[in-house]
C-alpha cells in the first residue's frame, strides 16, 4: 500500500506545499520557521527522489512545472485532510486552551463581559488572554488569534475587520452635579481632563487630537492626573476625578450601566478600528475559526444594541 510514497518524508511535502502556495522559498521559510537555504535543500531532495523538476527558477521567483502543479494539488489536499483529522481528534479528546492576544483595555471592557457566552457554547475550550497596553508589535509563537487596534495592515498575520471606533468625552454623572447633559462644547475647557501617557506613539486619540477634530482652537488643559493604563484612567473617570476620552466599544457597557455619561453630544470618528488578526499557522484551524465566528456574532450584537442608545440619566 502507498508504494509511490517510498521513504519520502512528510517534512518534504510540507516544505513543497508551503513554497508552492506562497510561490517563494523565502516566504515558505518564514512561515515554517526555518531558513531559505533549508527549504531549497528540501525541495532539491524531493525533486531528486521523484526524479523530476517541480519548480522552474525564474527571475525573482519560482513557478510550478506541470509535474509540480499536479503534485501540489494532491499534496495540499492530503495535508488538509491530515490537519482536519488532527483537529477532530484534538477537539474530541482534549480540553484545549486558545491563546488570544489583545490590548488590556479591550480585554477588560469588551471581551471579558462577553466571554462567558463563548464558554457556555464551548465548555471544552479555555481562553488564555495575553494582554499588553494597546500594542502587540510582536506576537508570541503560541498565539492562536489576536484582536488588535490599527488600520488593518498588520505584519503579525492576516487581518479581518471587527469594528470601527469613535471617541467622545465621558465622565461620571457625579462630576456634572445638577447640570443637564448635553453641555455646550465649550464646557470641556472648564472641566478637569484625564490624560493617557504614550498616546502619540499609538493610533489612539489624545486630547489635542480630540480638540482639533471637534474644532476647539484652545489647547486642552494639561490636567493633574496622567495614566499609562487606560483601565485606571476609566476608573478615575468613574470615580468623578475628571473627563476621559471614551472609546465607544470600550465604554458602552459603562454608559448603559450609568457609571459614565457623555457630558457633550459631539463625537469623533477614528480612522482606525479593531481587527481580528490570524497568525500564519495551520494547526487548530477549526477551533480558531469557531472563536472568530463568535467574535463576529458578538460584534453584530454589540452594534445592534448601540443603535439609538440614549444617554444615561445624570440625576444625582
Amino acid at each position: 500500500m502507498y508504494e509511490a510514497l517510498g521513504d519520502l518524508s512528510l517534512d518534504l511535502f510540507r516544505a513543497f506545499e508551503t513554497a508552492a502556495r506562497l510561490r517563494s522559498f523565502t516566504a515558505a521559510a518564514v512561515e515554517l520557521g526555518t531558513t531559505q537555504p533549508a527549504i531549497s535543500q528540501q525541495i532539491k531532495r524531493l525533486e531528486e527522489q521523484l526524479g523530476t523538476r517541480l519548480f522552474d527558477r525564474i527571475y525573482r521567483g519560482i513557478e510550478l512545472t506541470e509535474a509540480g502543479a499536479t503534485l501540489f494539488e494532491q499534496v495540499q489536499e492530503g495535508l488538509q485532510s491530515i490537519d482536519a483529522g488532527l483537529s477532530a481528534i484534538s477537539t474530541q479528546h482534549q480540553h484545549e486552551v486558545l491563546q488570544v492576544a489583545t490590548d488590556f483595555a479591550f480585554a477588560a471592557y469588551w471581551l471579558m463581559p462577553r466571554l462567558h457566552r463563548f464558554h457556555q457554547a464551548n465548555p471544552q475550550v479555555d481562553v488564555s488572554l495575553v494582554t499588553s497596553e494597546r500594542s502587540h508589535t510582536m506576537l508570541r509563537s503560541d498565539i492562536d488569534v489576536a484582536v488588535l487596534f490599527g488600520d488593518g495592515r498588520f505584519k503579525q498575520g492576516t487581518s479581518h475587520w471587527l469594528f470601527s471606533e469613535e471617541v467622545f468625552p465621558v465622565c461620571s454623572p457625579l462630576l456634572l452635579k445638577e447640570q443637564a447633559a448635553p453641555l455646550p462644547l465649550a464646557a470641556l475647557l472648564e472641566m478637569p481632563l484625564l490624560h493617557l501617557r504614550g498616546e502619540n506613539s499609538s493610533h489612539w486619540f489624545d486630547w489635542s487630537g480630540v480638540f482639533r477634530e471637534l474644532g476647539i482652537a484652545t489647547p486642552p488643559a494639561p490636567g493633574q492626573l496622567r495614566f499609562d493604563n487606560y483601565t485606571l484612567l476609566i476608573q478615575a473617570a468613574i470615580g468623578g476625578q475628571g473627563v476621559a476620552i471614551g472609546w465607544r466599544h470600550l465604554v458602552d457597557n459603562l454608559l448603559a450601566q450609568g457609571l459614565l455619561c457623555r457630558p457633550i453630544s459631539e463625537t469623533v470618528m477614528s480612522r482606525y478600528g479593531y481587527y481580528v488578526v490570524l497568525p500564519q499557522r495551520k494547526r487548530r484551524a477549526a477551533l480558531i475559526q469557531r472563536f472568530v465566528d463568535w467574535l463576529m456574532l458578538e460584534q453584530a450584537s454589540s452594534a445592534q444594541s448601540l443603535t439609538g442608545m440614549a444617554l444615561p440619566s445624570i440625576a444625582v
